[in-house]
């Protein structure tokens, strides 16, 4: 996997948001719908909108963290990503201690994506490929592929479950290559030393940086 394209796609999937969405119906066939049809034109949306505003996002970075975030806020499932990627080192964590570790992780995300999506060239498109539901009624999986001029299609697939009536990512497979188990193994040692909080003060302050 070449590193800038699981950048653009990571960050991409994580920012791929629907915010007008309301209360959806809950029989696994509507919600696999619904999700396949957010991921697919929402992602679409941000992909553009990076494109389009490529020049005033590098002139202005601070304007670009303020895009990601908003986007990141509405869509990724902080806790419950977060508690999948502690495994584990989340049984018998207090809430509060995994609410910092998302948010850290969120932080961190943001800064080391943001430039990476600049930095890819063209105007890809989403297509959908399928909508699966997960097994033990944990959510939807929607498969895509990412289609770039000249260059192969990468498949990415979004782990999404409806909370409260809106869709939340809380894992992204690009190339069959599972954001959650990434950081799982990366964080495993880390935290068999360390704190769960000692880990998100080392991601905030930048002695720990997320891998690729």
């Amino acid at each position: 996997m070449k590193t800038p394209i699981f950048s653009l796609l990571l960050g991409s999937a994580l920012l791929a948001a629907v915010p007008a969405v309301a209360v959806m119906p809950q029989t696994a066939m509507a919600q696999s719908q619904s999700a396949s049809q957010m991921v697919q034109a929402s992602s679409q949306r941000i992909l553009n909108t990076l494109e389009e505003r490529r020049s005033e996002f590098r002139s202005n970075p601070a304007e670009l963290q303020k895009y990601i975030k908003s986007e990141l806020d509405a869509v990724l499932d902080r806790d419950y990503a977060a508690r999948l990627i502690l495994g584990v080192h989340a049984r018998g964590a207090a809430n509060d201690d995994i609410q910092n570790f998302a948010n850290a992780m969120a932080d961190n995300l943001m800064k080391r994506y943001g430039a990476a999506l600049l930095n890819f060239e063209g105007r890809p498109q989403v297509q959908l490929r399928l909508e699966t539901p997960l097994p033990g009624n944990r959510g939807v999986r929607v498969s895509t592929e990412l289609v770039r001029q000249n260059n192969p299609s990468t498949p990415v697939d979004y782990l999404v479950r409806n909370q409260d009536g809106q869709w939340k990512i809380f894992d992204v497979m690009v190339e069959g290559v599972s954001y959650v188990q990434t950081f799982r193994n990366q964080f495993d040692a880390p935290l068999r030393q360390r704190t769960i909080a000692q880990v998100a003060d080392d991601l905030r302050n930048g002695n720990l940086q997320l891998g690729n």
